[in-house]
């Protein structure tokens, strides 16, 4: 059977999701501007409760990331990037609701304002939470990791200046809430065999991407595959997925 491009329920991926490790991404937990130039990155509270609540029916668990988490059977992880406050306040009464944990990458440099990465793509520069905000989301038993620290493309840096976004955004999150950072979001989901290496070098302990799939032992720890969760896409071939 033909694959979805996104996940928007669980029925088209069970099989999938029984062969490996899966990870969702998410973005926002809002419904999207009438003129949102991206409307994919939105999620509709709604709907994220729906996506949450089979999951956890379906009797997978939520599991954070680690040495193991790829040989966990009937686990899954729940991630966001970029930390914007909708994650807080839509997101963690969700999960809180179902019984579900997930991490947040976070852009170290800009905790408290907005997402002006978008802004240049033409997209909407939306809220991310502050520090205060960042600490009720660990204290509701999330977890957080580094998305650099000012949202590049890292493949297209120096390698000085990419070292820098690395190394430096696990630091600064480090020294900010007094806990370890050991997982890594690539901006954009692009990256180089360089970065890989760089990132190795800052001590992290994974990355994830944007490519699609699921995780297996022999997946690279620093190439972990995700699916992009959002709303049902009005493609002939997604509506035709769902009669297979």
């Amino acid at each position: 059977m033909t694959l979805p491009d996104y996940y928007t329920e669980l029925a088209p991926f069970r099989g999938l999701f029984q062969e490996g490790h899966p990870i969702l991404c998410y973005h926002k937990i809002a419904p999207p501007p009438k003129r949102a130039r991206i409307k994919g990155l939105y999620l509709e509270p709604k709907l994220f409760l729906r996506q949450m609540s089979e999951i956890t029916q379906a009797g997978l668990t939520s599991s954070f990331l680690g040495s193991s988490a790829v040989t966990k059977r009937e686990t899954i992880t729940i991630t966001f990037d970029d930390g914007f406050v909708s994650n807080l306040v839509e997101a963690v009464p969700v999960m809180k609701k179902v019984g579900v944990q997930a991490i947040n990458y976070l852009v170290a440099d800009r905790l408290g304002q907005t997402s002006d990465w978008e802004a240049r793509e033409g997209g909407e520069a939306d809220p991310l939470m502050d520090e205060s905000q960042v600490r009720e989301w660990l204290a509701a038993g999330h977890q957080i990791g580094a998305h650099t620290c000012t949202h590049p493309r890292l493949s297209q840096l120096s390698d000085a200046q990419a070292n820098e976004e690395i190394s430096a955004s696990r630091k600064k999150l480090e020294d900010r809430f007094g806990l370890p950072v050991e997982h890594f979001a690539y901006p954009y989901g692009d990256y180089s065999e360089r970065t890989v290496e760089l990132v190795r070098q800052a001590g992290f302990g994974t990355a994830v991407t944007m490519h699609r799939g699921v995780n297996t032992p022999s997946t690279p720890v620093f190439e972990l595959r995700r699916w992009t969760a959002r709303y049902p896409s009005r493609t002939i071939k997604n509506l035709f997925c769902r009669f297979l």
